[in-house]
């Protein structure tokens, strides 16, 4: 972003709170490009033995992940996993429990991941959003080495199977 988005004026470089930071230099205006990180729900979405992965438009076609979403304003991260996975898949789902919390320094984003069950039926995928599923057993999973990757990881570690990282 080269201009301030309240008043127009040309951003510029300063110190703020330890760090270079864009900030406005009209002193009636204050505005700072804090660019904090967007919280993201991931879900392991479990089902008949097996995990739902899903691949989003413009991923490579072997590229599968974790069901993922933003947060919305004044939404729990519990409601939103739930949310997601019904959104993206079509499915009703159960909170199992919490996985952990992951950086995903590459999107600017932080991840708060979930264990949930999902609902039997037949998966109907957001097409807006989605291009592909697949349901894997959870023995075949492999966890890869950034963002949602590292909650899987952690996830089959808690289930019993010790994996290394896909090398992509």
């Amino acid at each position: 972003m080269r201009f301030c988005p309240q008043c127009a004026t040309e951003l510029q470089t300063a110190d703020r709170g330890g760090r270079a930071r864009s900030v406005c230099p009209d002193s009636k205006c204050g505005y700072v490009n804090w660019n904090n990180p967007a919280p993201v729900v991931a879900a392991v979405a479990e089902r008949d033995g097996g995990i739902v992965l899903v691949q989003s438009h413009g991923w490579p076609r072997k590229w599968f992940g974790l069901i993922t979403g933003f947060l919305e304003q004044g939404e729990m991260p519990e409601a939103a996993v739930l949310r997601e996975v019904k959104e993206e898949i079509g499915l009703e789902a159960t909170l199992e429990n919490y996985i952990g919390m992951y950086p995903f320094y590459e999107m600017n984003q932080l991840i708060l991941a979930y264990h949930v069950r999902v609902a039997a039926g037949p998966i109907v995928l957001d097409e807006t959003e989605l291009r592909d599923y697949r349901e894997i057993a959870i023995q075949d999973a492999r966890p890869w080495r950034m963002g949602t990757g590292l909650a899987l990881k952690d996830w089959l570690m808690s289930q019993g199977y010790e994996r290394e990282f896909l090398q992509l």
